[in-house]
């Protein structure tokens, strides 16, 4: 039997090992933390849980799909409900709006705000077009091979290609949709998904929406580590070995073969190795390639993320996820990438899955994951940057809720993008490794395979097709295409 060793135990990490075993690999995974899961993970403090981070499911059926390769069913495993509201959207003029997961209720309810109704329909009609003729090509499917542009994929996508939108930005293109609106802010945020300006990045990602709107979100009723819990779970009974705390430290190379990996000096012997770490990391620390390396860190990196973990007294109006939005959107990601610092006021997202899950706050309580978005970690002084935007979030909170929350907060954990650095291995603390700020961004990310060894591939969020559960799936989904 062939051994196949998975650097990394992230959520792509542990779909390619799901995978490979299906194909009858003897499977290692190799974690250097004491716990699977890589950002997708959780903590527990004074009888809150916190999901650490990855807050959205969509696409559900990538994470079904793993049980079935070996006959399973995922509900067996994954209790998994689809929300009413996808988001729960406050704007700077006072507005509300309600993204119901039900597309002909959220279109009412914009209808209801006083925008017309048939330019949002047409509008969703055109991502999920988009969506339909181009994802196996972009998503399923390697990007960095010919034959992938004169297959199926490629063929189907010729037939969208008049209305991708590559070089027109996100926020023109929704600003030419829906004026000066609210609706430009709401769309244009799906930028956000994969750390990148919605004033820069292709409006091709306004398909991103579709996901939401089209498709819908959805939760596990045990949170979002609970994906990881079901995951490793089917792992083991397929006979997939973890091993924790044990950080890969190199590779043996032939002239164009890996032989296996080390583990400190010892070595483990395997015929196909998947990498699952920041592919910048990669070229760091374990293959390293300075060229490569200096290749890679010209790119722009994607934004990161300043996450305050808060246990709080009392029950709130929120939904499961939430958005206030700031005044100034464009100020705010030219902070992001510009001057790399957080802006004078923010956008704040605020989680709470205790709407679902009944046990993760005590009674009476409620448990608030609030993120705004920070640039990626380049010797900031974090404590300063934190103090500062800890006010205006909890400035802004009260502006929006109508009540100050400060007094009902009883514990709180904050994680800033040096610290996500330092947990994830994720270069600066980047999310999605580099950002999408560019006509050509999605070509230009590292393939899902080595050009010169061929047992050597790449899943996860910094590589081809992008950040994400499902897009990290979409690349073990790749991956597994790719293997014999």
């Amino acid at each position: 039997m062939k051994r196949a060793a998975i650097i990394g135990s992230g959520i792509g990490g542990l779909g390619a090992a799901i995978r490979l075993a299906a194909k009858g690999f003897e499977v290692h995974v190799f974690e250097k933390n004491e716990h699977p899961g890589g950002k997708l993970s959780q903590f527990e403090v004074d009888g809150f849980r916190f999901d650490m981070g990855p807050s959205l499911f969509t696409l559900p059926q990538l994470v079904t799909e793993l049980f079935e390769l070996h006959g399973k069913k995922a509900s067996d495993y994954l209790d998994v409900v689809e929300l009413d509201m996808t988001c729960n959207y406050f704007f700077p003029d006072g507005t509300n709006l309600r993204a119901w997961s039900d597309r002909d209720r959220f279109v009412e309810e914009v209808a209801n705000a006083g925008f017309e109704a048939q330019v949002l329909e047409n509008y969703l009609e055109r991502q999920s077009f988009l969506y339909r003729f181009t994802s196996n090509f972009f998503l399923f499917n390697s990007i960095h091979k010919p034959s992938t542009y004169v297959g199926e994929a490629g063929r189907r996508s010729l037939k969208a290609l008049h209305r991708l939108d590559a070089f027109t930005t996100m926020h023109a293109r929704n600003e030419r949709t829906f004026g000066k609106t609210n609706l430009t802010q709401l769309f244009d945020r799906y930028a956000t998904y994969n750390g990148s300006d919605p004033h820069r990045a292709p409006a091709t990602l306004n398909m991103i929406a579709h996901l939401e709107h089209n498709m819908g979100a959805f939760f596990p009723k045990n949170g979002m580590y609970g994906i990881v819990s079901a995951l490793v779970k089917l792992a083991q009974e397929v006979g997939i070995a973890f091993h924790y705390n044990s950080k890969v430290t190199g590779l043996k190379l032939t002239k164009d073969k890996v032989e296996g990996i080390f583990v400190e000096s010892e070595f483990h012997p395997a015929e196909l190795v998947v990498n699952d770490t920041d592919i910048a990391y990669f070229y760091q620390h374990i293959l390293p390639k300075p060229n490569m390396l200096k290749r890679l860190m010209r790119r722009e990196r994607s934004s990161s993320a300043l996450i305050f973990y808060w246990g709080v007294k009392g029950s709130s109006n929120l939904d499961v996820h939430n958005i206030l939005f700031s005044s100034d959107y464009r100020a705010e990601f030219e902070g992001l990438f510009k001057q790399k610092r957080l802006a004078n006021d923010l956008t704040v997202y605020i989680f709470i899955s205790k709407k679902v899950v009944e046990t993760d706050a005590p009674e009476g309580c409620e448990n608030w994951f609030v993120m705004v978005n920070a640039p990626e970690h380049v010797g900031q002084n974090w404590e300063e940057e934190t103090a500062r935007a800890r006010e205006i979030v909890l400035k802004k909170m009260e502006a929006h809720l109508g009540y100050s929350i400060e007094n009902q907060i009883k514990n709180e954990k904050v994680v800033t993008p040096a610290e996500i650095e330092s947990r994830t291995a994720s270069v600066h603390g980047s999310l999605y490794g580099h950002s999408s700020n560019s006509a050509f961004a999605a070509f230009l990310r590292h393939p899902n395979f080595s050009r010169r060894y061929k047992n050597l591939y790449f899943v996860g969020g910094s590589v081809h097709p992008g950040g994400g559960i499902p897009l990290c799936l979409a690349s073990a989904k790749i991956v597994d295409n790719e293997i014999s």
